[in-house]
Formats: structure tokens, C-alpha cells, sequence
């Protein structure tokens, strides 16, 4: 029986994060198949060392590799992170903040009720339909729990983490280094094309000529190999998000965190509170259009007490979008060379996994070759638009009329197909579990779980005034009855103090 073709050569343009997770990604399919991997990372560009959250991706990518926990977290000041708490994104009385939990096993039990619920107040019902009420890991952090239940309990719920980005890449390099991915620290000077219009080497400063059967360009916003050379096309998601820019600055601890990432809403835009064993991550992400980088840092300092503080903010450019194919010739683009929505939802390193094990199937599945390149690409950039629109959606549903920011967001018609039809199924009582595989495939970006929590988070539901009791005959989902449930399973998590 044949073996099949053996797997290629590939070199990485980048590292950081993005890059030593793909290469980690890669050398796990094909390293012990004679697949090489290598770094190309230059040792004068330094990596933006903010605080990031992360999806229990994250997780699982660890979990493939055999990473345990003890392993990588201290080494990174990680903690972990149950979901995030959105706090002012709405000014309906009683839905000023919710939770958006991670799903769990647990959730199974209680997630039908508050589906049910939701459809009965959307149609007008008084019934209870918050979704902070409703899941595990909402009640675990409100509670400041570790997301690691006791041996006796096995239904943990899913989780991510928060973590310093360039220690995390620091890690990967070192791990993967260790078992034979290749890291050279070298410039790169040129970019040299072959006849076919694909990358045929990397001209690196000392005149060294770097060869490879394939590329994947990490080269962060500059996209060197994709957009640059290649001449990917870039498509711009700036008529949905109005933010560009994101001002951050660390502050110290100042109580115990709880195992959530906070996304506070600011005038011209958000601003995230991210706990690390070390120090607290700070970031305010705004538009540009709305505010200026003075205000904005302004605006900040005076948001988490360093009016007075000495210490440098620094300002990010983010370059909002996706290119239009992610695989090109014999280059892949990843992490901010492939596209970048915004934090909100944290989902930057989630993009990075699921695009690297989708090629890694692709690309063996067609022989090393291009037969399922189309295929690829397609799959890829519906999950980055599955994964805008959700967040497009977190701006068109605001409750907020204190400012232009948010005033135009909560107008903006500009808004693609899938989220006006998801839209429309909320307020027309569609069952939004049905409407989301319709409109986004059999499996979208987001689950009916996550459309649930947002738009009743945001009290997307008829006046309070006009609410109806129940017609005889119709019940109601018992929120006691979840209540009690959930209290119990959480008397199995120990308490969660990351920074002891």
C-alpha cells in the first residue's frame, strides 16, 4: 500500500503568536512524517505584549499538542476566563449587563428553558429572560470560581484563557524549537517570485536564500507575502466597524480578578479589563471619526485612575477586514496578514487554529496540491464573516443614544445579509435555532446559544409596560428550578484566586 506523496517543506514568515501556533499546528500533522517547518522571524521586530483573551480553542489546540496547563500558564501570567461580561452596551432598564458565557455540558439543561422563555417575551410574555441567569459558567464568575470543578464532578464547563501575547509566543518558539521546528532570526530583505506567480524563496539580509515547497505569511498587517507580493486582495469591513484604533496601557491589581474579561462601552467605542497573574490588560478600542488619540487615551486614564500615572499608553492601527483568499499560490496568510474584525469577541487566535488544522486537512486531502484550494478558501471566509456579523450585531442592537458613536452604529443599515436576516427572525418570533443554520450554514460561527445571550442581553424585547401575563395554558421555563440547579453544580468548584 502506498505511503502518499511525502508532506512538504513550509516556512512561516513571522512568528509571535500567530506564527508559532501555526508552525506548532503543522509540525504536529507532518513533522514525524518527514514534514519540515521553519521560522523566519526577524529579531528587530518586537511583538505587541498586551494582555489577550482568547476561545476554549485555545484550549484544545493546547490539549492536541499534550500541553498540560501547569505547563504553559505561569510561564505565560495566564488565568483563565469563563466568557465575558458586557457592561453599558445597553440602557434598557434591567439589561445594562449580561454575561456571554462559553457553552458547556451543563448548559444542555438549562439553555432549552431560556430559549423557551425568550421566544415567549419576544411575542410579549413577562416571564424571565436574562441570560445571565441561565448558564454555569455566568454564576462560576460571578462567584469567582475556577472554571476546574472537583474530581467528583465531571461536567466542567468550557473556558478560555486571558494571557500575555508575546510570552505566549515565547513559549510556542521554545516548545516547538524543542522538537524540531526550525527557527531562523533573519530579515527579510526580498521577496523572490517564480514564473507561476508563487513564492519561490525569501531573500534574507547576509545575502541567505531561503527555499520552501510552501509559505504561510505571519507577517502581521503588512501581509509582505499575501497582499504585497501576491496581490491578495483585501476587503475592507469599515462600512460595518467603525473602530481602527485601540489605545492600551497596564495597570496594577487592584482586587482579586474575577475568571471573565470585561468589554466596558466608552463614548467612540469599548474598552477591555484583562486579568493577568502579573497585571491587569487595558485597552480601549475606538474610532478614529469619533474621537481623537488624545481623548481617547484621556478618556482611558481617567476610565481605570492613571490620570496621574506616569506610565506610557501606546497606540494600535488596526486594519479591519480579510483578505479575500486566505490560500494563494503556495501561500497561506494567517493571523493579521489574513484579517482582523476587532477583540471584542477575542476571536483573533481562534481564526489562527481553525485556519491552520482546515489547510493542514486541505492540503493533504488534494496530495500537496491546490485540487481543494477553492474549497478551502470559501469555508475560511465564511467564518470570518459569520464571525462579523455577530459582531456587527453587539453595535446595531446598542441601547445607546449619549453619543454620535453610538448613535450611528445603532442607525447603520450597512449592515450584510446574514445579520439583517438573523435580525429579522428575532423580532418576526422565528425559532432562532433554526434561523441560524438557515441563514449561516449547519455550522455557524455562532451558536443560537451566543444569538440568545446577546439580543436578550441587550433586553431586545417588547416595553416593559407592555408585557402580558401569560395566556392560561402556557407555561413558562422555571427559573427556580435553573436557579437551584446551577447553585448545586457550582458548589463543585473550588474558589479561584489566580493571583495567589
Amino acid at each position: 500500500m502506498s505511503e502518499g506523496p511525502k508532506p512538504p517543506h513550509i516556512v512561516v514568515l513571522g512568528g509571535g503568536s500567530a506564527g508559532w501556533i501555526t508552525a506548532c499546528l503543522l509540525h504536529h500533522e507532518w513533522g514525524a512524517r518527514g514534514g519540515k517547518v521553519t521560522v523566519v522571524e526577524s529579531p528587530a521586530i518586537g511583538i505587541i505584549g498586551v494582555g489577550e483573551g482568547s476561545t476554549p480553542q485555545l484550549k484544545a489546540f493546547f490539549d492536541l499538542l499534550g500541553i498540560a496547563e501547569r505547563e504553559w500558564m505561569g510561564a505565560c501570567d495566564a488565568t483563565y476566563k469563563l466568557g465575558i461580561r458586557f457592561t453599558g452596551w445597553s440602557e434598557t432598564p434591567g439589561f445594562e449587563s449580561y454575561f456571554h458565557p462559553f457553552p458547556g455540558p451543563v448548559d444542555l439543561h438549562s439553555e432549552p428553558g431560556f430559549a423557551q422563555n425568550c421566544a415567549l417575551r419576544r411575542k410579549g410574555a413577562d416571564v424571565p429572560a436574562h441570560p445571565d441567569d441561565w448558564f454555569l459558567a455566568s454564576i462560576l464568575a460571578e462567584q469567582s470560581k475556577s472554571p476546574r470543578a472537583e474530581e467528583t464532578f465531571p461536567f466542567a464547563p468550557s473556558y478560555g484563557y486571558h494571557f500575555d501575547a508575546h510570552k505566549l509566543g515565547t513559549f510556542l518558539r521554545d516548545w516547538a524549537v524543542g522538537r524540531g521546528v526550525e527557527h531562523r532570526p533573519l530579515k527579510v530583505e526580498e521577496v523572490e517570485l517564480s514564473g507561476e506567480q508563487e513564492i519561490a524563496a525569501l531573500l534574507c539580509e547576509g545575502g541567505e536564500r531561503i527555499e520552501a515547497d510552501f509559505f504561510v505569511d505571519c507577517s502581521g498587517f503588512a501581509s509582505i507575502l499575501s497582499q504585497q507580493r501576491l496581490g491578495t486582495r483585501f476587503i475592507s469591513f469599515g462600512e460595518n466597524l467603525f473602530n481602527d484604533r485601540a489605545v492600551v496601557m497596564p495597570t496594577a491589581h487592584s482586587s482579586t480578578p474575577r475568571p471573565q474579561t470585561d468589554a466596558i462601552a466608552m463614548s467612540a467605542g469599548w474598552r477591555w479589563s484583562i486579568p493577568l497573574t502579573s497585571r491587569v490588560g487595558n485597552g480601549y478600542v475606538y474610532s478614529s471619526r469619533h474621537i481623537s488619540d488624545e481623548d481617547a487615551e484621556a478618556e482611558l486614564r481617567a476610565a481605570i485612575g492613571t490620570e496621574k500615572d506616569a506610565g506610557e499608553a501606546r497606540l494600535l492601527h488596526m486594519k479591519v477586514g480579510r483578505v479575500e483568499n486566505s490560500w494563494t499560490g503556495n501561500c497561506l496568510a494567517a493571523g493579521l496578514s489574513q484579517g482582523f474584525i476587532e477583540p471584542l469577541e477575542a476571536t483573533a487566535l481562534h481564526i489562527v487554529i481553525y485556519t491552520a488544522t482546515d489547510f493542514a486537512k486541505a492540503f493533504e486531502a488534494g496530495g500537496f496540491t491546490p485540487k481543494h484550494r477553492d474549497t478551502f478558501n470559501r469555508r475560511i471566509a465564511e467564518r470570518y464573516d459569520g464571525i462579523r456579523d455577530y459582531i456587527v450585531a453587539h453595535y446595531r442592537m446598542n441601547g445607546r443614544t449619549d453619543s454620535d458613536y453610538w448613535r450611528e452604529n445603532g442607525a447603520n443599515e450597512a449592515l450584510p445579509e446574514g445579520l439583517k436576516a438573523m435580525i429579522t427572525a428575532w423580532f418576526t418570533h422565528e425559532d432562532i435555532g433554526s434561523a441560524n443554520r438557515e441563514i449561516n450554514g449547519r455550522t455557524p460561527a455562532y451558536p443560537s446559544l451566543s444569538w440568545h445571550c446577546l439580543l436578550a442581553g441587550y433586553g431586545c424585547f417588547p416595553d416593559r409596560e407592555k408585557l402580558q401575563q401569560l395566556p392560561a395554558g402556557i407555561e413558562a421555563a422555571s427559573l427556580e428550578d435553573v436557579r437551584a440547579m446551577l447553585q448545586a453544580c457550582a458548589r463543585n468548584f473550588p474558589d479561584y484566586d489566580p493571583l495567589s
